[in-house]
């Protein structure tokens, strides 16, 4: 058996596998020397499933020469008791909090599998399904309908990341995100497009570095003028004018993630929501 440089990482769960691989690539990225395969095994369910899992886990052990991370979300103790037992370092996500939570709400847990799917029939979820359809409706411009129920109107140049942090604010928050491009028009007259002007308090600005704005670009037209470092200067120079005549805050995105842009947007105009399920 020859050790790799590279280590398997596995993310289990009964349901989607999504909360043991969000919190695993935080904790994960902490460690940016090391090299990671990552393997999500999501809705196992039922204790063939488990057997199945602890199964890849000791072939990623035996092939990588070194035991695989595991991130468990699992919550049936005879499926978990299963994983635990293979050759890997266990990190059991609910473990950790569980009996805390058990300890301070004075109650037990169901441990019941799948129970965070009930959230399904929440008024939450269904906000957050409203929230989708209302911001691909208001996608680009697309529609000037309704704007009045946006939450946030996100504006800037063309491929500045508009839609994707729309998008995520929709899908994680719930938010109503419509989003307008600032072209050339826009600069000439000196105007935020359309009928923004009634919803400037709802208004939140996203740019971009010019070099990097181009290289993006030049992937979806090559060679164009519309992807020239030339003018995307001068698209970028001229919006940031504008939104700043405007009085309209704005987030530079080069180097940040959707996770961060979105938490920016969540702060400065003030949308942070409880959940309640």
């Amino acid at each position: 058996m020859t050790q790799s440089n590279t280590r398997t990482v596995f993310f289990i769960s009964d349901g989607t596998g999504i909360t043991a691989e969000t919190l695993g690539h935080s904790l994960l990225a902490q460690f940016p020397e090391s090299r990671f395969r990552q393997v999500r095994l999501p809705f196992v369910d039922n204790l063939d499933k488990a057997i199945d899992c602890a199964t890849q886990i000791r072939e990623a052990a035996e092939s990588d020469g070194v035991r695989p991370i595991v991130f468990n979300t699992l919550v049936n103790p005879d499926s978990v008791d299963v994983i635990r037992k293979s050759n890997a370092l266990f990190l059991d996500l609910f473990e950790k909090f569980i009996v805390p939570l058990e300890s301070e709400l004075g109650q037990r847990s169901t441990h019941a599998v799948g129970r965070f799917h009930g959230i399904a029939d929440s008024l939450e979820y269904k906000k957050r399904i409203e929230a989708i359809n209302f911001t691909l409706a208001h996608d680009d411009g697309i529609s000037n309908t309704e704007l009045a129920e946006a939450d946030v109107i996100l504006v800037g140049v063309s491929r500045s990341g508009k839609t994707p942090t729309s998008l995520y604010l929709a899908m994680q928050f719930g938010v109503k995100a419509a989003n307008y491009p600032l072209i050339p028009e826009d600069f000439e007259r000196n105007k935020m497009p359309g009928e923004l002007h009634k919803y400037r308090a709802k208004l939140f600005g996203l740019t971009i570095l010019p070099e990097r704005l181009a290289q993006i670009r030049q992937e979806r037209r090559p060679n164009s003028r519309y992807a020239s470092l030339e003018n995307c200067r001068y698209e970028i120079d001229a919006a940031q004018r504008l939104m700043r005549r405007e009085g309209i805050k704005w987030l530079e995105s080069t180097t940040k993630s959707i996770e961060e842009i979105s938490a920016t947007i969540l702060q400065d105009v003030h949308l942070n929501r409880k959940h309640v399920f």
